[in-house]
């Protein structure tokens, strides 16, 4: 059996259709949105990576050094032969998850919505790693999931505080789904960026180098591409605001002047007045208890929690009740 597979459960032209859809009900209810999603074609991937490396950013530097400090940790708390990561894309952070397994892991299955992305994690992984068996799934986790026959106890992994873009009722569905993969002795790593002071948060999503506004920014490239749009970046702002009650950060776009939109892919014509904003991203922050209350909700308990040396970000483990 080759060491690399790959299934297919998505339809060839489910993001296509997806695109319009999103663009179709979210331009069109008001207040507007559009699903984050969308950032992340080759280019709003580039940006994210930079963004990533911004001094503002902390999230992926906090969760790299829990996953470098409590990898073994986790390896020894789940006994994993099945590693299962959602939304995988490079698969870089997981390389860490992957050698503390080792040499017990079977099975990696990573799962995104983009072939290539899983294809060249995988070459990559297998270069360095000859002997890892990778069942890569192209789906879309956020509409239920089969994962493949692999061998047990298995982790799954939901990292990078993804899990902050779905809105409540959406985590609460996602976390049931979860929930109702799991066997038992199968357990859940999810990634939670923590709630802290509004100047850190909000400077994390609005750098001074203006990277994360082009990324905002870039889901208007994205809908002039694939849609024929004639829609133009330069005409909007790029705003990050901190809602207190919500404890989550919004990203917008705003108009800086009254413009009509035409979308001819979709026989759309979409007004803005001066001012008016789209939602492009809600990214929910948590406390522990709060984690605990939706775990519990969805049926499943927390086992661990472990933060970076300065308590910015979480990693926590929990298996079916």
């Amino acid at each position: 059996m080759s060491p690399f597979q790959l299934t297919r459960t998505l339809p060839e032209d489910a993001t296509e259709a997806a695109l319009r859809a999103d663009v179709q009900g979210g331009l069109t209810r008001m207040p507007k949105e559009l699903p984050p999603k969308w950032f992340y074609d080759a280019r709003g991937s580039e940006l994210f990576e930079e963004i990533t490396r911004l001094p503002e950013y902390y999230p992926t530097r906090a969760e790299r050094e829990i996953l470098i400090d409590r990898a073994s940790d986790i390896a020894a708390a789940t006994g994993a032969r099945t590693l299962v990561e959602l939304g995988s894309g490079s698969s870089e952070k997981t390389r860490f998850l992957i050698d503390a397994l080792l040499p017990g892991l079977a099975s990696y299955v990573p799962v995104d919505v983009s072939r290539s992305a899983l294809t060249g994690a995988a070459e990559a992984l297998l270069a360095e790693r000859p002997g890892l068996d990778i069942h890569a799934l192209v789906a879309d986790f956020t509409r239920g999931l089969e994962l493949p026959d692999t061998p047990g106890p298995r982790l799954v992994a939901f990292l990078g505080g993804t899990v902050g873009n779905l809105l409540p009722d959406e985590r609460a569905v996602f976390l049931r789904s979860v929930r109702a993969m799991l066997s038992p002795g199968d357990a859940l790593l999810l990634g939670t960026d923590l709630v802290k002071d509004e100047a850190t948060l909000v400077a994390a999503y609005d750098d001074a180098a203006g990277v994360t506004a082009a990324f905002n920014k870039n889901v208007l490239a994205v809908i002039a591409r694939e849609l024929d749009a004639d829609v133009r970046p330069e005409d909007f702002d790029h705003v990050a605001l901190w809602d207190r009650d919500r404890e989550w950060i919004e990203m917008r776009l705003r108009a800086r002047h009254a413009l009509t939109v035409k979308i001819p892919e979709l026989d759309l014509i979409v007004p803005f007045e001066k001012g008016e904003e789209v939602r492009t991203e809600v990214s929910a922050k948590f406390r522990q208890a709060g984690v605990r209350s939706e775990l519990a909700d969805a049926g499943l308990e927390l086992t661990r929690w472990w933060t970076d040396r300065k308590g910015r970000f979480a990693l926590s483990l929990a298996t079916a009740r």
